[in-house]
């Protein structure tokens, strides 16, 4: 997230767009044919964030990245200096941020500006000890919330060569990592989001 007084613009698509390539709700696995036509050339656009967050008619672009380590999950609460403040206090086992400004790169608003602002955003929310993998899983959409009617989460799943994780913001806290069993145990106090992919993550395991 940006930390100055200049007015944040964010990554947006247009609802039509997401309506073209076949609205959804909930988990959608297909994730990598709705990016690369997300982020192909004139498909995205930056817009102020104030007006985005009233604005149904576009979808920021929202990566939600989930941390993995030999079968535990990471989850926090969000603190009140959380720049979403309708989720304050939800737990929650995705981090999520913006793609900004900051993050064009020689492709303009392409896959590498993109994968540059999640690479980013998780390097100013967390202190991340060791290595990690990372890939995309699916899509979030929740049009049945506030939140949720405005954005458009890009699910991602990092493997991480180990489990020393640190806040790096204040809006980060009482990180720990959870067996599927305990998070499921609880979901009753997960963010919408967190519930979705819980679920996913759920029958994923259970198929097998």
């Amino acid at each position: 997230m940006l930390k100055t007084s200049i007015m944040e613009h964010v990554l947006v698509i247009t609802r039509t767009l997401l309506d073209q390539l076949g609205s959804f709700q909930g988990f959608q696995p297909e994730a990598e044919r709705y990016l690369h036509a997300m982020l192909a050339p004139g498909a995205n656009h930056f817009m102020e964030r104030p007006a985005a967050e009233i604005d149904p008619s576009h979808k920021q672009l929202i990566p939600y990245v989930i941390f993995h380590h030999e079968g535990r999950f990471l989850s926090y609460t969000r603190g009140g200096s959380s720049g979403e403040k309708r989720l304050v206090s939800k737990r929650s086992i995705g981090i999520g941020g913006h793609i900004n400004p900051v993050d064009v790169a020689q492709d303009s608003l392409g896959e590498t500006m993109y994968y540059n602002g999640v690479e980013r955003e998780m390097a100013e929310e967390l202190v991340i000890s060791g290595g990690h993998t990372q890939r995309v899983i699916g899509l979030i959409n929740d049009d049945s919330t506030e939140v949720g009617s405005v954005h458009l989460g890009v699910v991602h799943l990092f493997e991480l060569t180990s489990n020393d994780v640190k806040s790096n913001e204040d809006a980060i806290q009482d990180l720990r990592f959870q067996t599927l069993e305990e998070l499921h145990s609880t979901r009753d106090q997960l963010e919408t989001w967190s519930h979705i992919c819980l679920d996913h993550l759920w029958k994923a395991r259970q198929k097998g």
